[in-house]
């Protein structure tokens, strides 16, 4: 990787055709230093790899190159704002923080800048309104969907009844963990269990007394929104107290393969969230392995293929690329602005059709994006651990979330930032 020192930061360059000059660029606001850089690492490397097969084997976009800027943030929200500053200026296209602090702090700026944000399944949960939210972007789904995905999931394997149940939630304490939990109260009040916050703080280290409460309070249940090493010592401290492993569920971005590997034969039966397939029988990555590993042009050791966190990357880099070829056949234009992208991602159809020629049939649900609707339907899986195998396993489909009860709140969240912010809604057919 070719390394540029720009505005005072280390800003790492991919071009991922190898060429001089590219014309479709694309930031990575990765981390892959500090307490999170676990996670991280293996997202940056997904994401990077996609590009490059893309340019490797397709010749680009439409027959232009794609450009990667890598900016280190060590998922620091000040970090990945001078990030944002940082690279807009080199023709960035669409900005994937993959932090909820950062995704807050862009949202006013980069609609200000016309430039698009995704941020695919984490950030704000209201800006799945698109009348409001007119440039940022969180298909194929939200946090509030994640926190109704595992509400729904309990009341499956309870017979749909979870009255008098006790639910935990260990959160990260920050924007990020405290996103699910007025859902989590709301959802509460419909399906009657008691729902029992637990805060651990940054970065997640010390969590026995967090655990000690949780084996003193004897929650049915507990639900997990972390992120980095606080997963693999929250998996960690529920086996020290014998916490059954199949009623533990995390969040998506608490369930990889590091989150659990610590454990070891102990973290079987944990569960985690989805929102795309687990595994590497799809055979975009036998075309990753041919193209971008056996080349030597991998952005990391080729080790990471096929593991959840690298799976989410390239699914979040397909989604950019697919976006990039809608704004160009709505443009008639190869080249892109910023604002044209916009239009490509609200316009964005991901089909089964497009799914299977892409080599990756069945690897995430079927989504539209329109105007009103910049969330896609917020459809979730669920996975489960099993140390034996080494590998996770999804143990139900794709299912929708409970709208009845979330729509509400997106309502209600967006309209208050709208007034707070004297935006007003855009009309959408």
């Amino acid at each position: 990787m070719k390394v540029l020192k720009f505005a005072g930061l280390a800003l790492g360059l991919t071009v991922a055709s190898g060429a001089a000059i590219a014309d479709l660029v694309f930031p990575s606001l990765s981390y892959r230093t500090g307490p999170y850089a676990v996670n991280g690492i293996p997202f940056a490397d997904g994401y990077a790899d996609y590009m490059t097969l893309v340019n490797q084997r397709d010749g680009g976009v439409g027959g232009v190159m794609t450009k990667l800027l890598e900016c280190e943030t060590a998922y620091n929200t000040q970090k990945g704002v001078e990030c944002y500053e940082a690279t807009k200026g080199e023709g960035a296209l669409l900005y994937q923080p993959l932090s909820t602090g950062i995704t807050y702090q862009l949202i006013p700026k980069a609609t200000a800048d016309d430039i698009p944000v995704h941020s695919m399944g984490y950030g704000r949960t209201s800006a799945k309104n698109g009348k409001v939210f007119s440039h940022i972007f969180n298909y194929p789904a939200n946090y509030w969907d994640g926190a109704s995905h595992a509400v729904n999931h309990l009341s499956e394997i309870n017979d749909g009844d979870l009255k008098g149940k006790k639910i935990a939630l260990v959160y990260h304490n920050s924007a990020y963990g405290k996103e699910p939990i007025r859902t989590l109260e709301e959802l509460a009040k419909k399906h009657g269990y008691e729902f029992m916050p637990v805060a651990v703080d940054h970065p997640g280290q010390e969590q026995k007394s967090q655990w000690l409460q949780i084996r003193r309070e004897r929650p049915d249940y507990v639900l997990m929104w972390g992120w980095g090493v606080m997963n693999q010592v929250a998996i960690q401290e529920a086996a020290n107290i014998r916490f059954p492993m199949e009623n533990f569920i995390g969040i998506w971005w608490s369930g990889s393969e590091n989150d659990v590997l610590p454990a070891g034969p102990k973290a079987t039966g944990y569960k985690a969230l989805t929102f795309h397939a687990v595994g590497n029988e799809f055979p975009v990555f036998d075309d990753i392995q041919k193209h971008v590993v056996d080349t030597g042009k991998a952005a990391g050791a080729g080790d990471q293929v096929g593991t959840v966190l690298y799976n989410r990357g390239m699914y979040a880099a397909m989604l950019a690329v697919e976006a990039a070829k809608t704004a160009q056949e709505i443009h008639g234009a190869t080249d892109l602005t910023p604002s044209q992208m916009r239009d490509g991602m609200e316009a964005l159809v991901i089909d089964a059709a497009k799914m299977k020629a892409l080599g990756m049939d069945g690897f995430g649900p079927e989504f539209t994006v329109d105007c009103n609707n910049h969330g896609g339907p917020g459809l979730g899986a669920v996975q489960q651990w099993d140390a034996a195998t080494g590998q996770w396993s999804l143990i139900s489909d794709f299912q929708p979330s409970d709208m009845d009860v979330l729509q509400p709140l997106i309502d209600e969240d967006s309209s208050a930032f709208a007034t707070e912010n004297n935006i007003e809604m855009r009309e959408c057919a």
